[in-house]
């Protein structure tokens, strides 16, 4: 069985004891008739999974309903047939709501079976890109609900975005995660449940994907796949929800960056290539290049070198197309020497080893922030190596060693382990005291 996660966050948000839905339940049921003598110890075991018997499910959708002051059909409460809508594009608005706020809260009590699972593959990836590509659209996402929405909270929203983006940089998702999700649970559940128009509320769905999306990028961090796409997913369906297309196709960028690091190369390309021709001229000259620079990574690792050139002929012409100042806040880790070290990659993975030293060395020459230094550091030390400059392997490896201290993010310890490997199977002088510099980094448990 399945905890019921939707049950648990609809009696958290109705302020609703086991004890007493079970006396509601009972006290409903005996309007119609019905002689039930529920307790406590049963609401548990329907949280824990178990599916009441005969008309108690609809007596649990009346009186939280009820209490709530708005309908819930048996899907909304978790009790709906097997197999029923899960996604985040399956059911209306306000169910898609209260799904997204029950993944907030069963991931804050750590109860969710996709912390150690994997991403979904085939059409269960496909299905939430397609359905924020194509029709229909949201017509009205006004709402009404127990507290008024004005436009200092999409402001807080976006204050926290931008406190935990920094955050995720300076510390690593892993130590990020659990804050980002506290207060997606306590702050903008309430917020997406309060009453506003159909104005402020496609700002404040966009002010709330742009927050899950980072959620995301933590849960990414954190080696929690399964649960990193969910955010992702949930991310897409409140960018469709905004209507602003350059969100969606930012999320997407997000949504290929995952599929990369798990090897699902195809998948990548034709995901880049749904938020490139979706999004349109929404599509900024940063979001632009970062999508090519990644399509050209997926087609280099697929052996289509000329695709891959074409994509990167594609990524620099955006590049330089970007403007200081023009760019949304999401795209703004979009910094310069990024594409270079995305073109390096790719070009590595075409085997042509003195064009990626150049962009590997472009990038490590550009100022970057810690996180990103060290993946630019990563990149080019394993160029060196290639290239039979050991010296400068060993140097790049020592300060990328000691930038990463302090940020807890397992993407950073994998590319740590990675480098440590190359340095000692290269045999080259001063890999084994800079492979101990990095054993200093990974000894620290996360």
């Amino acid at each position: 069985m399945q905890p019921n996660a939707l049950l648990d966050a609809l009696l958290a948000e109705a302020g609703m004891s086991h004890a007493g839905l079970a006396a509601h339940v009972n006290q409903a049921g005996r309007d119609r008739g019905l002689a039930l003598r529920y307790e406590h110890t049963a609401v548990a075991r329907w949280l824990k999974g178990q599916r009441p018997r005969g008309q108690v499910p609809d007596l649990i959708c009346e009186v939280i309903g009820g209490r709530l002051r708005r309908p819930l059909s048996l899907d909304d409460v978790g009790l709906g047939p097997p197999g029923g809508s899960e996604g985040p594009h399956a059911s209306p608005l306000s169910g898609f709501v209260d799904r997204a706020a029950a993944l907030w809260r069963s991931d804050e009590q750590g109860r969710l079976k996709c912390l150690t699972t994997g991403a979904v593959t085939g059409t269960p990836a496909v299905i939430p890109v397609w359905e924020w590509e194509n029709p229909p659209e949201d017509a009205d996402v006004s709402r009404e609900g127990p507290t008024r929405v004005g436009p200092e909270h999409v402001e807080i929203l976006r204050a926290a975005r931008a406190h935990y983006e920094l955050m995720y940089r300076r510390a690593g998702g892993v130590a990020t995660r659990d804050r980002i999700v506290r207060f997606l649970g306590t702050e903008t559940a309430p917020m997406l449940r309060g009453s506003y128009c159909d104005g402020l509320g496609r700002s404040l769905h966009r002010a709330t994907g742009s927050l899950v999306a980072v959620a995301g990028i933590c849960a990414y961090d954190s080696d929690a796949h399964g649960l990193a796409q969910r955010y992702f997913h949930q991310a897409l369906r409140l960018a469709k929800a905004s209507g602003d297309r350059g969100l969606g196709a930012y999320v997407i960028a997000l949504i290929v960056n995952q599929s990369l690091h798990l090897r699902e190369f195809r998948q990548a390309v034709a995901f880049a290539e749904a938020a490139l021709r979706s999004a349109g001229r929404y599509t900024t000259p940063a979001l632009a290049a970062d999508l090519y620079a990644m399509q050209a990574k997926a087609y280099a690792q697929l052996g289509d070198g000329a695709a891959a050139l074409a994509c990167i002929r594609n990524a620099e012409a955006a590049a330089e197309r970007i403007r200081p100042g023009a760019e949304p806040d999401e795209t703004g880790y979009v910094q310069p020497g990024l594409v270079n070290v995305q073109v390096a990659e790719a070009l590595l993975g075409l085997g042509d080893l003195r064009a990626a030293h150049e962009q590997a060395a472009a990038a490590v020459g550009t100022p970057a922030h810690d996180r990103g230094r060290v993946h630019r550091l990563a990149m080019l030390c394993e160029i060196q190596l290639r290239q039979g400059e050991a010296d400068q392997a060993v140097a790049a490896a020592a300060e990328m060693a000691e930038r990463a201290k302090g940020m807890e993010s397992l993407r950073l310890r994998d590319r740590l382990r990675a480098v440590r490997e190359q340095l000692l199977t290269s045999g080259c002088p001063g890999a084994g005291e800079t492979a101990e510099l990095i054993d200093g980094a990974l000894r620290v448990p996360l």
